[in-house]
């Protein structure tokens, strides 16, 4: 048995590397190897990561949907197809209390439910929103925090990138838990919506929210094609995209091939399909892909060797000295996951805890009716669901970040960090709804 000290001191230097600024991938892979070559794990166990390694990452198909879904964003974005469904959505949605609110959170749900990618919905959201909402006398804190939220809807709702991660982690099809998501997302964008609402009608300017715009916007019987033809390309995508995942007609390899070509299809019919933007945007889509590769295939090296130092018998014997009960053992991993939010990235908790928490929870007994593959959805919704807080919590939230980074010194730090916590409550009140009811999972 591999000594305790080991699999500590891969944890110690992981996070040493890690808080020291180095590329997160790199960090992995040199930890793996370090401990591969100090540790007395046999060689054979070298081939067995190389066969995980390709069992894992370099031959799941179901991968190749990831770069799919970012250049379906990205070309979005980069055509400006999703500018103009913003600017409809606001001319259709003005004579309602907090349009703009409402407008946010109308073209958030429409990008998270196409591509499920958060960086180019929350820097999108920002650039187009934000200022119009400061200069409409919305405060900077309920901006901020409204647009962080509402792109970061992107990673929950399907189709998104953590879930097909998280179906390949915990070996469920990935169609069924795309569906068991639509539940936390539905329940966000509700709970989101009526803050909004109440916000606009009982706080008025005094809590930065305008009341109704006039309706000089009205766009009129000529307009209400031009309308339509903005918003039909999310009105497609959607049940093309995300109905045909879910009812198992295409497989997200396949669907995910169809979105990208319905994008270029609907720019070229409206004249935006210009080669610098396509090419820029798939340029950046390689890029992406490229680096969550090198996470899962380094992840996949650095979880092996840790349960083979003795990394798994560790945690199990810690949580027998805590007195963990098997509901205990769920609420410690949320807590962990939710902690370590505050420093790391979604991929990075996602590909290092997942291998060793999932044979955990599947010999736990949590009286809840669920079993096998049920367990394991129900385990991974309410796991994405507490890795959409990371997204949002300071001081190292990515969506943070995008939002800072889009709009430079427009906003303060401050104001972003304060606007988001209302967003993180709404969040951990549908992860307690969803431990408590389970089966509104499968209904």
């Amino acid at each position: 048995m591999a000594e305790l000290w080991m699999p500590l001191m891969m944890v110690a230097l992981l996070f040493a590397g890690i808080l020291s600024g180095y590329p997160v991938a790199l960090v992995l892979g040199g930890v793996s190897t370090l401990f591969l070559l100090l540790s007395d794990l046999p060689l054979a166990f070298t081939n067995l990561m190389l066969t995980r390694i390709y069992a894992n990452a370099l031959s799941n198909w179901l991968y190749v949907a990831i770069p799919m879904f970012i250049l379906m964003g990205l070309l979005l974005e980069r055509t400006g197809l999703a500018r103009d469904a913003f600017r409809v959505s606001e001319r259709l949605l003005h004579r309602l209390p907090g349009h703009l609110s409402l407008t946010v959170l109308f073209v958030g749900g429409l990008l998270a439910a196409t591509t499920g990618v958060v960086g180019a919905s929350v820097v999108l959201l920002s650039v187009l929103a934000l200022p119009r909402m400061l200069d409409a006398g919305y405060s900077a804190r309920a901006s901020s925090g409204l647009i962080s939220a509402s792109g970061t809807l992107a990673i929950l709702m399907p189709p998104s990138v953590m879930l097909i991660i998280l179906a390949s982690l915990v070996a469920v099809p990935v169609g069924q838990l795309f569906r068991a998501a639509l539940v936390p997302s539905g329940l966000l964008i509700l709970l989101y919506t009526l803050y909004s609402l109440v916000g606009a009608w009982w706080k008025a300017r005094q809590a930065g929210m305008p009341g109704p715009a006039p309706g000089a916007h009205d766009p009129g019987a000529s307009g209400a094609w031009r309308d339509a033809l903005a918003l039909s390309p999310f009105l497609v995508l959607i049940p093309l995209v995300l109905g045909a995942i879910i009812t198992g007609v295409a497989t997200p390899t396949e669907a995910s091939g169809i979105g990208v070509l319905a994008v270029l299809l609907f720019a070229w019919l409206t004249g935006k399909a210009r080669s610098a933007d396509v090419l820029g945007a798939a340029r950046e889509a390689a890029i992406a892909t490229a680096m969550i590769m090198l996470l899962v295939i380094t992840a996949t090296c650095f979880s092996l060797i840790f349960k083979g130092v003795g990394g798994d018998r560790l945690i199990l014997a810690a949580l027998g000295l805590l007195g963990a009960g098997d509901w205990s053992v769920i609420l410690l991993i949320l807590l962990l996951v939710f902690l370590l939010g505050f420093f790391l990235d979604w991929l990075e908790i996602s590909l290092i805890l997942m291998p060793i928490f999932v044979p955990i929870v599947g010999q736990l007994d949590l009286g809840n009716g669920l079993a096998g593959g049920a367990l394991m959805v129900w385990f991974a919704v309410i796991f994405a669901i507490n890795l959409q807080t990371s997204f949002l919590t300071p001081p190292f939230g990515i969506s943070l970040f995008y939002l800072k980074g889009a709009m430079g010194d427009r906003v303060a730090t401050v104001d972003i960090y304060r606007g988001v916590i209302p967003f993180i409550a709404m969040q951990l009140l549908v992860l307690l709804l969803i431990l408590l009811f389970p089966a509104v999972l499968f209904l």
